[in-house]
């Protein structure tokens, strides 16, 4: 019998063969880009993969992030087995997906890898790469409260009355009638009783529009006076119109505008509105159909609103879970929704008088009264770098030398961590300030950062092994560190966002079982019954202060503290009068958002401005006092000896185990109280 030459190789010929060839290279192409979503899933979100089949899938491409609903996707997983755990990260181009079996996670993972699917409503392909994880896993964030002074009122009117509503607004426009619609780039508007200016944010009071409000709204507000949504009967309307995709970019109703209670009613459509606190803090709200939501008070004043520009809102996916009030953060609830045309009507009432509020910092009338510009809470990403620039970065440039002085006695736990690693641990000190731990142990190989030149050069000097950086973008490779310290930095970051991201970084620099200490200034100053030292010596000596000032007697993890200046805050809501800080020339930061602490006080705001009074000298040796210079953080004293203030966010009790526990890359080994200073060491899964 003759053998064919196929039968005699196994090789295939002819075309066979070229389509073989082209399967393999997109195969080779597959893994290719298999492997870099690997890497970018553990380099900017923590997540580690494996390299053996597990039953747990992280799926790239497949997210809320990127369009994909939770049926969709729960449509495309449950064709390869039993699908126990779906969970979709809120705004994440990713998802997870756990099966009853190995078995059915390694026939999903072979039918996926480089998949095209076209997510919903939409005409655009995704291609879709999928990785085995050892688990399922992400920190659900505690739901969190509507801010102070908000309320949302569900079917405050039917069906019917909003039908009539919708249609008593004539959208065609007349260009002789005063009421006639704008075309904003976000959305359409209609504005009756008063204009509102955009050019001003405000409405010419002496000019109100001809007709009045519309007489449908009428008994609809006589129904919201009796009830006591409102005290005032509102006499300016503004009807916004949005379009999917459409959205109003956050603000604050101008204060001096109109009185405190402003009322807007949901019409067409549910939509997500989002609010911020000036501190980071964010609240989704869902705002159903027929619903009305009631600002007054914090939420009418201090929060900005607005609703981001997308065509679909990221709610909760049961019934069950479609409730007013916040959005959680429960992935195992999450959908996208489409976003309908949507009208709101907001009603308002013009205030007569200039506004006297209690937030002056975002106030109008009062922020007219300020001699200068001054440091505020930080609304963008920018503004936060600004804010540290000037408060952080440039102070610790000009107080290096005069600081470093007070830094030479290492925290005794710090040390114990330290000597507890193992010999030859590669060991980096983010934010090392003058080095004073780098040497602490001679087993470790120890390298420091930090973003002042000045320190850094007293590092050198010391002849320990430093470099400038930012300690949000550590030049180390990643998964190079047996361990990391970061002592009394992450502090210094004005955001939310930019110290989770602070903390993301030393978690990313660490090899897995590597070990990171973090520690952080505690707003609390009395726990369980008992003064921190710094409170202790509120009426201490003179020479007590000193004595702390040179660092024999810290307390207070600034790296630890000012000299006799250090942290507290009588009032978050006006500036105080430094008048009892010893030795220290410290005036308060004439009517900015950010109060200046008062020395040996307990703290009443998490962010703040800290003085630092450079005693004796600049940053350079032999540089005489007058001839500092005064950057944004700094203020002078009669006599030039020059005071600088620092941006500090103290942290509450739980609040840092929260962060870290947001990470699934990490597990927290133990969290501790230390005079003043809330503390963690996690651990690299």
């Amino acid at each position: 019998m003759l053998l064919t030459f196929k039968q005699i190789t196994g090789m295939e010929t002819g075309k066979n063969v070229e389509d073989h060839l082209k399967v393999h290279k997109v195969k080779k192409k597959i893994l290719r880009k298999q492997v870099r979503a690997q890497h970018t899933l553990m380099r900017h979100e923590g997540i580690e993969c494996v390299s053996h089949a597990t039953q747990s899938l992280v799926i790239a491409n497949a997210g809320l992030g990127n369009g994909m609903s939770r049926h969709q996707l729960h449509r495309i997983v449950e064709n390869y087995g039993i699908v126990e755990t779906l969970l979709m990260p809120p705004n994440k181009p990713y998802s997870f997906v756990k099966y009853e079996s190995t078995e059915e996670a390694k026939k999903a993972f072979d039918a996926l890898n480089g998949k095209e699917v076209t997510p919903e409503d939409t005409d655009q392909n995704i291609v879709l790469y999928c990785n085995f994880v050892e688990k399922v896993f992400w920190k659900n964030s505690v739901p969190a409260n509507l801010p102070p002074g908000l309320k949302v009122i569900e079917n405050i009117i039917s069906s019917e009355e909003e039908r009539k509503m919708l249609e008593s607004i004539d959208w065609r426009g007349d260009e002789n009638n005063q009421n006639a619609q704008k075309t904003l780039k976000h959305r359409r508007v209609k504005h009756f009783g008063y204009e509102f200016r955009y050019d001003n944010n405000d409405v010419d009071k002496d000019k109100p529009l001809p007709g009045g409000l519309p007489e449908i709204c009428i008994p609809f507000l006589e129904k919201c006076l009796k009830q006591g949504y409102i005290k005032h009967q509102p006499d300016q309307l503004t009807v916004n119109q949005y379009e999917p995709g459409q959205g109003i970019p956050p603000h604050i109703d101008t204060h001096s505008a109109f009185e405190d209670e402003i009322i807007s009613l949901s019409l067409g459509s549910e939509i997500v509105m989002d609010f911020k606190h000036p501190d980071g803090q964010t609240v989704a709200v869902l705002l159903p159909r027929c619903s009305l939501l009631v600002m007054t008070g914090e939420s009418r004043y201090l929060w900005t609103h607005g609703i981001t520009p997308r065509k679909y809102d990221v709610i909760q996916a049961s019934e069950l879970g479609q409730k007013v009030g916040t959005i959680t953060a429960d992935v195992r609830d999450l959908t996208l929704k489409r976003r309908e045309t949507r009208a709101s009507f907001t009603f308002r009432k013009v205030k007569r008088s200039s506004c006297n509020c209690i937030y002056p910092s975002v106030c109008d009338s009062q922020k007219g009264q300020q001699r200068r510009a001054e440091p505020s809470f930080p609304h963008s990403e920018l503004q936060a770098s600004e804010l540290e620039q000037e408060y952080v970065h440039k102070v610790y440039e000009e107080i290096a030398m005069h600081f470093s002085s007070t830094r030479h006695s290492p925290w005794p736990r710090v040390v114990e961590f330290l000597k507890s690693l193992p010999e030859g641990s590669i060991v980096a000190d983010v934010g090392c300030g003058n080095g004073k731990y780098l040497g602490i142990n001679k087993d470790l190989y120890m390298i420091g950062c930090d973003r002042s030149k000045n320190l850094v050069d007293i590092c050198g000097e010391k002849h320990s092994q430093a470099f400038v950086c930012d300690a949000l973008s550590v030049p180390i490779r990643s998964g190079s560190c047996d361990a990391c310290i970061s002592i009394a930095v992450i502090h210094h970051f004005s955001t939310a966002e930019r110290r989770l991201a602070a903390i993301r970084e030393l978690a990313r620099l660490l090899k897995p079982g590597g070990t990171a200490l973090i520690y952080v200034w505690a707003m609390e100053q009395e726990y369980k019954n008992q003064k921190s030292k710094y409170l202790k010596e509120k009426h201490g000596s003179k020479d007590k202060e000193e004595e702390s000032n040179t660092g024999t007697s810290q307390k207070l993890l600034d790296d630890e503290k000012p000299d006799s200046s250090i942290q507290g805050s009588s009032c978050s809501d006006q500036l105080l009068d430094d008048s009892e800080d010893k030795g220290c020339a410290a005036k308060p930061v004439a009517d900015s958002r950010l109060p200046v602490h008062t020395n040996r006080t307990s703290f009443h705001s998490q962010d703040m401005l800290v003085p630092w009074h450079l005693k004796g000298g600049n940053k350079k040796k032999g540089a005489s006092v007058d001839k500092v210079s005064s950057p944004a953080g700094c203020k002078e004293s009669q006599e030039l000896s020059p005071v600088f203030h620092r941006y500090y966010h103290v942290f509450r009790e739980g609040e840092l185990e929260a962060a870290c526990g947001s990470l699934d890359c990490v597990r927290i080994l133990k969290s501790y109280y230390d005079q003043g200073n809330w503390c963690v060491v996690l651990e690299k899964l």
